[in-house]
């Protein structure tokens, strides 16, 4: 399966997340099933975004790549003591998973919290 995120949506998604921009969000996902009613999903993200240097203060954009795996679960079959090492687990009503949900937080995840811009480096 694969989701991209319309202009609208990249613009709202810029505002959530602080960012000048995002020209660009598409994700793609394997899907598999997985014990106890879980879904597993591999996921292929591919982004481009407008960030903010924290040395320059100058706008520039970046592109954002990242695999990933999550496993959609039954809404209240969440581990309660989740292992850092495990997937992470969405929960999920009745059939219906939120893929792009999973790529707008896989996004968040997977951005530079001090971006530096090409070529930006400190003066002493």
């Amino acid at each position: 399966m694969r989701v991209e995120a319309s202009a609208a949506e990249c613009a709202a998604l810029a505002r959530r997340f602080a960012l000048p921009a995002i020209a660009r969000l598409a994700c793609r996902f394997r899907l598999a099933p997985a014990a106890k009613g879980a879904v597993r999903a591999e996921g292929e993200l591919d982004a481009v975004v407008s960030q903010v240097c924290v040395v320059s203060g100058e706008v520039f954009e970046a592109r954002v790549r990242e695999r990933f795996a999550v496993r959609f679960v039954p809404a209240g079959t969440e581990n309660p003591e989740p292992d850092l090492e495990d997937e992470d687990e969405i929960p999920c009503e009745g059939d219906t998973m939120d893929l792009g949900e999973a790529a707008a937080e896989q996004l968040a995840l997977a951005l530079d919290p001090y971006p530096r811009a090409p070529g930006a480096s400190f003066r002493a």
